[in-house]
């Protein structure tokens, strides 16, 4: 079943969501506030993405993320705002989320977004290959999905793992800002390139050292990032 929850404070807006999401085949669950959101995850752990409001009349839609993510690594969390300042694309990206889109959207970009997201989250990803990649101190596996340093599990949401792979699939190469898009995001995003710095700035935080002098993922100024110094 592909479930999704639906948080949004404003009634028309959340019907407006809802209908089209049953539109594209999706099941849905809603909340109008986050705490709500937060009962109805519980109530409904085969939710698979998440829909977030920013603006709510309890806590507001970064402390949900937030909240979920110490739940839930895995589900696919996409941030709703009608708000356009960097700040809050960057702070929603930091506190969790996968992706954000602002407000007004169109049905169909809300959609591709979720669809493609649903797919990074278990609903139709590609094929798996060999179930083992090692670097160490890091060793992934590819089938459970989950990646240990130094023996130690670290917990990471399906957007780093899926960009921890590409670096580590793809070691000592250059990858550009575009072609970790591609990958990781796929043809669907229609956002901008920042996510993946926002992203690569999260997923250093959880598997560097030192974050500020990073050994692992490296920046190659002016193109992208590689795995290795």
């Amino acid at each position: 079943m592909r479930k999704i929850l639906v948080l949004e404070d404003e009634e028309n807006i959340r019907s407006f969501v809802v209908i089209n999401l049953k539109r594209a085949g999706y099941t849905t669950v809603e909340a109008g506030t986050g705490e709500e959101a937060l009962t109805a995850l519980r109530e409904n752990p085969d939710v698979k993405v998440a829909l977030l409001d920013i603006m709510l009349p309890d806590i507001d839609g970064f402390e949900v993320c937030r909240r979920i993510r110490a739940m839930d690594s895995n589900i696919g969390i996409i941030m709703l705002t009608a708000r356009t300042q960097e700040m809050d694309k960057v702070t929603g990206l930091m506190t969790g989320a996968d992706d954000y889109v602002t407000k007004p959207f169109s049905p169909a970009e809300l959609t591709a977004r979720v669809d493609a997201l649903f797919r990074r989250t278990g609903g139709g990803s590609r094929p798996l290959g060999t179930d083992e990649i090692s670097i160490p101190p890091f060793l992934m596996n590819t089938r459970n999905r989950t990646v240990d340093k130094n023996g130690q599990r670290i917990k990471l949401t399906q957007v780093e793992f899926n960009l921890l792979r590409l670096f580590m699939e793809n070691p000592n190469r250059a990858l550009s800002r575009e072609e970790i898009l591609a990958a990781v995001w796929e043809d669907e995003y229609f956002g901008e390139v920042k996510i993946v710095d926002v992203n690569i700035r999260r997923l250093r935080i959880k598997i560097e050292d030192n974050p500020q002098k990073p050994q692992y993922i490296s920046t190659v100024w002016g193109y992208g990032y590689k795995w290795g110094g």
